[in-house]
């Protein structure tokens, strides 16, 4: 049911996709302060994952009013990049991809993190978190809306 049913709840799809819009926003908000207020260098991979994000803020409302479940189509493949593009940067931040093929300057090294929370939540392992709840709620509305 696409509709506001008669006891004024929302329906779950809608629910659903309100928060990847909201996981959005907070990500988008939140490189926007450290690179822009706090000063924290950007990578070239962290540009790449902001490609992916900075997009949903506008592409999900739009399909928050009216409720368009067909979006998952558009916003699950930049969310899928950025996955594919946070995966890449965590194992080269690791050291499980060699830094010969990180594809930043020297300037601003990919393999490098300039933030960690606990000792081991960085940049680039938030960014990952971020597009995995993304995906998984996308995933779960779609499987939502086709039963």
């Amino acid at each position: 049911m696409n509709d506001i049913s008669a006891n004024n709840t929302l329906p779950k799809g809608w629910l659903l996709l309100f928060s990847v819009w909201i996981l959005a926003t907070i990500s988008t908000l939140a490189s926007l302060f450290f690179s822009e207020i706090v000063k924290l260098p950007v990578c070239s991979l962290c540009w790449y994952q902001r490609v992916a994000m900075y997009p949903l803020v506008v592409i999900l409302p739009m399909a928050l009013f009216p409720f368009d479940a067909k979006v998952t189509r558009y916003a699950g493949v930049l969310v899928l990049f950025g996955w594919l593009t946070a995966l890449f940067h965590v194992l080269l931040v690791a050291g499980y991809i060699p830094k010969s093929a990180q594809p930043c300057v020297q300037d601003i090294p990919c393999s490098e993190t300039h933030l960690n929370v606990f000792g081991f939540l960085n940049m680039p392992m938030m960014s990952l978190l971020t597009f995995s709840v993304m995906a998984l709620l996308l995933f779960y509305l779609t499987k939502s809306e086709s039963s």
